[in-house]
């Protein structure tokens, strides 16, 4: 990091949103509907990729070309139905982005999450007025921890490059797929992810959650 940080682009489920615990039961919920036996723990520590690197850990090539998209849908429809009403944002989220358009930079959004489902997170959060750049699972054809979606929200943030832009993220997949677009990472803890996982997976600096992040701004990466 040897530039002057433009632009933020942050992960939401976990990062922003204490919601990790509901997606993941959502799926535990909907594997069982289809005869798929899941622990909330292992659905769990694969919360933060997309549905299209999440089936595979749990099934067959063959079942999900015949099911896949089906069970996606299930779910989704059983997250909004039974959990979506129940994520909160962690503190500080508003005060952060605040924070950072104070000082000039641009803050992007890039999540796993479909582009309906982020519509509805930043209005849950208040941060509409102060996002400049969104992007989806939609937007991309795979999600994390492949780097689509980072190098998708850079081509939104052009003229500022990799070299200018941190991500903020709450698992390894967000720290992994950051990586692979030049970027580096500044990881979170209340997504709930152990601190020696995002360390291995690269993050230069770690912070409790949102809040802690913006008490700590003027020592962080994103000050210096």
């Amino acid at each position: 990091m040897t530039k002057t940080v433009r632009a933020v682009i942050f992960d939401i489920d976990g990062t922003l949103l204490d919601s990790v615990d509901l997606h993941a039961q959502a799926w535990v919920d909907a594997f069982a509907h289809f005869g798929v036996t899941v622990s909330h723990d292992q659905a769990r520590s694969q919360i933060g990729k997309g549905g299209d690197q999440l089936l595979p850990v749990f099934l067959d090539a063959e079942r999900i070309e015949r099911e896949g998209e089906t069970i996606e849908a299930y779910r989704s429809d059983l997250f909004k139905r039974n959990y979506l009403a129940k994520v909160k944002p962690f503190p500080g989220v508003r005060a952060l982005f605040e924070h950072l358009k104070d000082q000039g930079l641009t803050i992007a959004l890039a999540s796993s999450g479909k582009a309906k489902e982020v519509e509805h997170y930043q209005s849950l959060m208040k941060v509409e007025d102060l996002t400049d750049v969104v992007v989806s699972s939609d937007d991309v054809e795979r999600s994390k921890p492949f780097p689509d979606i980072f190098q998708a929200a850079l081509e939104k943030l052009a003229p500022i490059t990799a070299a200018e832009a941190v991500v903020i993220g709450d698992t390894p997949y967000d720290a992994d797929a950051a990586q692979k677009a030049g970027l580096p990472t500044i990881g979170v803890l209340c997504g709930g992810f152990p601190e020696a996982d995002l360390k291995g997976a690269g993050c230069i600096a770690l912070y409790k959650d949102p809040q802690d992040l913006l008490d700590g701004y003027a020592a962080s990466p994103l000050a210096r």
